[in-house]
C-alpha cells in the first residue's frame, strides 16, 4: 500500500509528534522540535522507534481531530468491542502571559463498549536511534535510557501493568487506561483523573485559540485546520515558525532532495506570520517580531535566510548513514547548509509583515525604536545587495543567477521600508529609499522580461519559466490587469502545469530536473488565475487540489504529479498558509458574533 503520509499531528508550540492512521507514534524529538529524536519509524521502519498499539484484522481503525482543536482520535472497533486513543501535548494558559506545554504526550485509551484487545509497542529509540536503549522499571514509570548517555532519557507514566508493555503482551480492556510519555520525572502524581484533566484544558485551550480566529463562508473549516497547523510550528519560547516538523522527507521517492526543515526560515516565516494577521492572530505577529529582534545582537549583525529556533546561527548539515531514510531515500540529513546562502528575495516577506506593525500596533516607544533599526538594517542590506546575483527563492546550491522575484522582493523591502518611513515623518530615509525601489523596478522591467516569450522569466536573460513569478501582482509589484503579468500567468501555466499541478521550473537544477509538484506552487497559480479573472479555472483547480491533502486534511511540501501522494517533509507551513490564503481569494469572513459552529 502507498504511503502517502497518513499522519496526524499534535504538539504544543515546543515539539510535535507525527501519529499514523493506526495510531502509532512513527516520529518525536524531545525535549523540543529541533532535539534528536526519540521516534523516527518514519525514516528507518526497523531501527527508528515507535510506540503503537497492535489489534488484530478485525478492527476497524478510524482517525479524526476534534473539531477546531489539535487534539487527534484514533478508533478502533470490531465486534469484541471498541476504544479511542485520544492523543495531544499539553497546552494551556496558567496566567495571562505563562503557558503551559512541557515536553510530553499523553495518550488516553478511552474504553467506549465490549472488551476489546491490543498489544503496545513501546520502542523508544533515542539519539536519532544511535544509542542503544535500556529500560529500568521504578514505582510509577518505565524509565528508558541511552547505554551511551544516562542522562538521555524518558520516562512512561501508565496506568496498565509495566511488563505487560515492556513484553508486548496481549491486554484486554476492562476500563479506560493512560500513558504519559515525559522527557522529564514528574513531580506530581499520575493518575486518569490528572490526565482527563490535562485533556479538557488542552482542549479548551485550543477552542479558545480557534474561537479568536477569523471566521468564513466557504473553507472554513480548512482554513481553521491550516492556521492550527502554523499555530504548532511557532516555537513558544522564541517567536520562531519552523518550516515543517520533520527532515529528509523526500520531495522524490529514491533521489537526494532530501532537508531538514525543523528551523526557521525568514521567507517562511514571514509569510505564516502575514497569513496569521490576515486571519485575526495578532499576538503570534508581535512574538515573531522578537524574534527578529533577538537575532540581530547588534546594528552591525547581518541577516541569514535561516536560524535555529532560538536563533542559532550555525546550523552544520550532517548525514545519518545508519538510517535507511523513507522509504529508502537517503540520505538522511540533520542540520542545513543553507544557512551561509545569499538569497535577496528573503527580505521583502519580512519587511511586509514589519510595515503593519508600524501602521497598526507599534507598540512603545523603546519598541518602536528597536524595531526602526531593524528595518534601516533590513534596507541598508538591500541597497547594498539588491544588484548582486544570490541563490533564489529555491535555494540553488551551487550557482547564484540575477532572479528575478529575489529583485521583485528587493523592491518590495524598499517600498515598505519607505512606507514605514513616511508613517514616522523620516523623509530623507522616505525619498532614499523610494528612489531605490523605483531603480529596482525599472531594472526588473528592463531586464526580466523575454520579448519572445511575452513573460518575465526566472532570471535575467533566461528562458525559463518559474511559478514564483506568479507573485508579482500578490505583492503589489504590478497590477494583476497588467497586460505583463497576465501574459506571464498565461506562459508559466502553459510552460508548467502538468497533471492538475504546477512545477515550480522544469528547467535543471544542481539535481537534474525537478520530478514532483511543490505544493505552494500550484496556489499560487489558483490566485493568479483568480486575479486576472478566470475564477472558474481557478476554483476548479483548487477545488482538486484540496482533494490531495492526507486524511486529516494535512498537506505535506510536495505532491507526486501521477498519483498524487504527499512527498517532502509534512507538514509545511508554506502549503497550509497558502491554502488560506487561496481559501480566502474565494470566501468572504462572516463579520457576525452569532456564528456557530457546525
Amino acid at each position: 500500500m502507498m504511503n502517502n503520509l497518513n499522519y496526524g499531528v499534535i504538539g504544543n508550540c515546543r515539539s510535535a509528534a507525527l501519529i499514523s492512521q493506526k495510531g502509532s507514534i512513527d516520529w518525536c524529538c524531545l525535549p523540543e522540535f529541533d532535539s534528536p529524536s526519540v521516534f523516527a519509524k518514519i525514516l528507518d521502519q526497523e531501527k527508528g522507534g515507535y510506540f503503537s498499539f497492535i489489534v488484530d484484522d478485525s478492527y476497524v481503525i478510524t482517525q479524526k481531530y476534534y473539531n477546531w482543536t489539535n487534539v487527534l482520535c484514533t478508533e478502533f472497533k470490531s465486534e469484541q468491542g471498541s476504544f479511542e486513543v485520544i492523543d495531544f501535548m499539553p497546552r494551556y494558559r496558567t496566567s495571562d502571559r505563562d503557558y503551559f506545554a512541557p515536553a510530553e504526550i499523553f495518550r488516553f485509551i478511552r474504553l467506549k463498549s465490549g472488551s476489546p484487545s491490543l498489544k503496545v509497542h513501546y520502542f523508544p529509540k533515542l539519539n536519532y536511534a544511535r544509542d542503544e536503549v535500556q529500560h529500568v522499571i521504578g514505582d510509577q514509570y518505565i524509565r528508558s535510557f541511552s547505554k551511551v548517555d544516562p542522562t538521555n532519557c524518558l520516562f512512561l507514566y501508565s496506568s496498565l501493568e509495566f511488563n505487560d508493555i515492556l513484553e508486548s503482551r496481549e491486554i484486554e480492556l476492562k476500563e479506560s487506561q493512560f500513558f504519559l510519555l515525559s522527557h522529564n520525572q514528574k513531580l506530581i502524581n499520575i493518575d486518569i483523573n490528572r490526565v482527563y484533566l490535562e485533556y479538557q484544558r488542552t482542549k479548551v485551550y485550543w477552542l479558545n485559540w480557534t474561537n479568536r480566529s477569523k471566521k468564513y463562508r466557504e473553507y472554513n473549516d480548512q482554513i481553521i485546520r491550516s492556521l492550527l497547523v502554523l499555530k504548532i510550528m511557532s516555537y513558544q519560547s522564541s517567536g520562531a515558525v519552523l518550516a515543517a516538523l520533520t527532515t529528509s522527507i523526500p520531495e522524490s521517492i529514491g533521489e537526494v532532495r532530501n532537508w531538514d526543515y525543523r528551523f526557521c526560515w525568514l521567507r517562511d516565516a514571514s509569510m505564516s506570520i502575514d497569513t496569521l494577521l490576515k486571519t485575526g492572530h495578532y499576538i503570534a505577529a508581535q512574538r515573531f517580531l522578537g524574534f527578529i529582534k533577538g537575532i540581530l545582537k547588534s546594528k552591525q549583525d547581518s541577516f541569514q535566510i535561516v536560524y535555529g529556533i532560538r536563533g542559532e546561527r550555525e546550523l552544520t548539515e550532517l548525514d545519518l548513514p545508519h538510517l535507511s531514510g523513507y522509504e529508502s531515500s537517503k540520505p538522511v540529513r540533520i542540520g542545513n547548509a543553507a544557512y551561509n546562502q545569499r538569497q535577496n528575495d528573503v527580505f521583502g516577506y519580512l519587511m511586509n509583515v514589519i510595515h503593519p506593525y508600524f501602521e497598526f500596533f507599534p507598540g512603545t516607544l523603546d519598541e518602536i525604536e528597536d524595531m526602526w533599526e531593524v528595518v534601516r538594517n533590513i534596507a541598508r542590506t538591500v541597497s547594498m545587495n539588491w544588484q548582486q546575483p544570490d541563490r533564489g527563492i529555491w535555494e540553488m546550491r551551487y550557482e547564484e543567477k540575477h532572479y528575478v522575484l529575489s529583485k521583485v522582493m528587493s523592491w518590495v523591502a524598499m517600498d515598505r521600508a519607505s512606507k514605514i518611513a513616511s508613517l514616522l515623518n523620516k523623509r530623507e530615509y522616505n525619498e532614499r529609499w523610494r528612489s531605490t525601489a523605483i531603480a529596482i523596478r525599472e531594472d526588473v522591467l528592463v531586464n526580466g522580461w523575454n520579448e519572445d516569450l511575452q513573460a518575465f522569466t526566472q532570471t535575467y536573460g533566461s528562458p525559463h519559466l518559474d511559478a514564483s513569478l506568479l507573485l508579482m501582482a500578490e505583492y503589489g509589484f504590478m497590477d494583476a490587469d497588467d497586460l505583463k503579468y497576465e501574459k506571464t500567468v498565461a506562459a508559466v501555466k502553459e510552460a508548467l502545469y502538468h497533471e492538475g499541478l504546477l512545477y515550480r521550473y522544469v528547467n535543471n537544477d544542481d539535481f537534474g530536473k525537478p520530478t514532483s509538484s511543490f505544493t505552494i506552487c500550484t496556489f499560487w497559480l489558483i490566485q493568479a488565475l483568480y486575479r486576472i479573472g478566470r475564477k472558474e479555472e481557478a476554483k476548479d483547480i483548487f477545488e482538486n487540489l484540496l482533494a490531495c491533502g492526507n486524511h486529516v486534511g494535512l498537506f505535506s511540501e510536495d505532491i507526486d504529479f501521477a498519483t498524487k501522494r504527499l512527498l517532502g517533509n509534512f507538514p509545511q507551513a508554506y502549503s497550509h498558509l497558502a491554502l488560506i490564503n487561496t481559501a480566502l481569494v474565494f470566501s468572504d469572513e462572516i463579520r457576525t458574533s452569532k456564528f456557530i459552529r457546525p
